[in-house]
């Protein structure tokens, strides 16, 4: 196999001239690598960075983070999405204080065991503050690859993940891993990017098959297409003296483990008498009479894979009813203290 030196020997030189400058890149500390990689997944640089750095100010290293509530965690993620990252977070701090003694793993492998940590999460850590060897793949290595190579393989298919990993594998500079990762990732997000690609200012351009074949638009290949689930969120706003009814999102849905405002989802838009109706049954024989004071216009909250559409409705209790016992009235002192969703935090910010 002829050598693929020149990939990393191109890479490298433009990598140290034009990276950005990135507070974790002047790092070798696993717990601040490690925070940006989960931050920065599914997330912009320009608004992680926000975060990145609120995180570090308040928890500076991974046994502050574990000592941290999942509350206090998620409140301080609010308005990044993705919630699942934000508990994992906190649970693979936990890991490295329990079963590691507060330093983390230095393999490949060891790093895999921590909690939402997945292949490129510890590729990243494992090249970067440990100068192993080992290949990160993510969506800007994705594209970089499969045009600079031609490589019309899906990368959502089992084939093309093999492929594209092993071709990173080879490409991996043994001296410098963790900045050739680096400089792949940073030309993806700056230069190769998904539309419009700046090819002339690209250190690779004279080998790229996809500039030479005229296929950068085609490529990289993706086989299957998203189908969006459509739902109907019917919020109750129920307002006393004493504040605001609230309830925490449980079991396995989007959202969990943030607060919001009681909510009965439907299969379509809901009728003030049909919303009612559906009160009734929910609550039992706790629910009394209740009236609809004023609604909102349905707002859109778009997902990766769900479109909400969500009502807010106005309500008051006639006469002697009983909510749930996971509806908790909340002050609005306390209010501002919950992590929400930013579906709710734009209603909050409003109302």
């Amino acid at each position: 196999m002829p050598s693929r030196s020149w990939f990393s020997k191109a890479l490298l030189p433009w990598y140290t001239e034009n990276k950005r400058e990135l507070p974790w890149r002047n790092s070798a500390d696993p717990y601040r690598i490690w925070l940006s990689e989960v931050i920065l997944q599914q997330t912009r640089v320009d608004q992680g960075l926000e975060y990145w750095k609120r995180f570090v100010r308040r928890w500076p290293s991974v046994a502050d983070l574990a000592a941290a509530s999942e509350d206090e965690v998620l409140k301080e993620w609010q308005g990044l999405g993705y919630y699942s990252r934000a508990r994992n977070l906190r649970a693979g701090a936990l890991q490295v204080i329990r079963e590691h003694e507060g330093d983390f793993p230095r393999s490949h492998t060891g790093l895999l065991k921590l909690k939402g940590v997945g292949d490129y999460t510890a590729a990243a850590i494992a090249s970067i503050c440990f100068d192993q060897a080992e290949a990160v793949v993510d969506g800007n290595v994705y594209r970089v690859l499969s045009r600079v190579f031609g490589i019309a393989t899906p990368i959502d298919s089992s084939e093309g993940r093999r492929a594209f990993k092993m071709l990173a594998g080879e490409l991996i500079s043994k001296e410098q891993p963790g900045d050739h990762n680096q400089a792949v990732m940073e030309l993806g997000a700056t230069v190769c990017t998904p539309r419009n690609p700046d090819c002339i200012a690209c250190p690779l351009w004279g080998r790229c098959i996809a500039h030479k074949e005229g296929r950068i638009a085609s490529l990289p290949v993706k086989s299957k297409k998203h189908v969006v689930r459509i739902r109907h969120f019917n919020y109750l706003v129920i307002r006393s003296a004493k504040g605001l009814l609230m309830r925490q999102r449980k079991g396995k849905d989007i959202w969990q483990g943030l607060w919001e405002l009681p909510m009965l989802e439907t299969e379509r838009s809901a009728t003030s008498s049909a919303l009612l109706e559906l009160i009734s049954k929910s609550l039992g024989k706790s629910a009394g009479t209740w009236s609809v004071k004023k609604t909102s216009l349905p707002v859109e909250h778009l997902l990766s894979h769900q479109r909400i559409i969500a009502t807010y409705w106005v309500c008051e209790p006639v006469g002697k009813w009983r909510s749930p016992d996971e509806w908790k009235m909340v002050s609005p002192k306390e209010l501002k203290k919950l992590a929400v969703h930013r579906l709710m935090e734009r209603w909050m910010e409003k109302a």
